[in-house]
């Protein structure tokens, strides 16, 4: 394993890394009717991280099939694909490029980038924590992570909603994205 202490921890040397589709969840938590949380995630994405000489200057770019959007049931995520929401057809892709990392302490930072959803751009503060380096069962070279942040969805035109009668409204406002993974060296 090809690591270095930085800043009181282990994380790997400079290089490029890939998501591991099958160890990463990129997901996120919506109120419903203003008493409970939904909760989905996204089925296909693909993602880079570049781990830099200097730890903060790495950089993120990951893209996410807007269609592969998952909640457990079919006619809400036909919904969330549709033009209320996602517009997956005329916007197939959510995209994140990380613009700079920022507030390090121990194994946590924050990584602020641009998130684009319906080709709205805006720029976002993800909470991220570096988990650990290790070498996989097939010689791979691997680190883990997980990061979250809270976006208003309406900025980025998702503004769809219904008025309930008793008050409030059937989609909160607020979403909450919640990423864990981990990712693998290139050759």
């Amino acid at each position: 394993m090809s690591v270095r202490e930085w800043q009181g921890i282990t994380i790997p040397v400079a290089g490029e890394f890939a998501l591991d589709g099958a160890h990463t969840r990129v997901g996120f938590v919506a109120k419903h009717m203003m008493v409970s949380k939904v909760r989905g995630n996204f089925a296909e994405f693909s993602g880079k991280i570049v781990i830099a000489e200097n730890p903060a200057e790495s950089a993120v770019d990951v893209t996410i099939q807007a269609a592969s959007i998952n909640t457990g049931v079919g006619d809400r995520d036909t919904h969330l694909r549709g033009d209320d929401f996602l517009s997956a057809d005329k916007f197939p892709e959510v995209t994140f490029r990380s613009t700079a990392v920022q507030d390090f302490s121990g194994d946590e930072f924050t990584l602020v980038g641009d998130l684009t959803i319906r080709d709205v751009t805006k720029q976002v503060a993800l909470k991220a924590e570096f988990g650990g380096a290790a070498t996989n069962p097939w010689g791979q070279e691997i680190f883990g992570f997980s990061a979250e942040a809270e976006l208003d969805r309406e900025v980025f035109g998702l503004t769809w909603n219904q008025a309930l009668e008793a008050g409030g409204f059937l989609v909160g406002k607020k979403i909450k994205i919640e990423i864990e993974g981990e990712a693998v060296r290139q050759a």
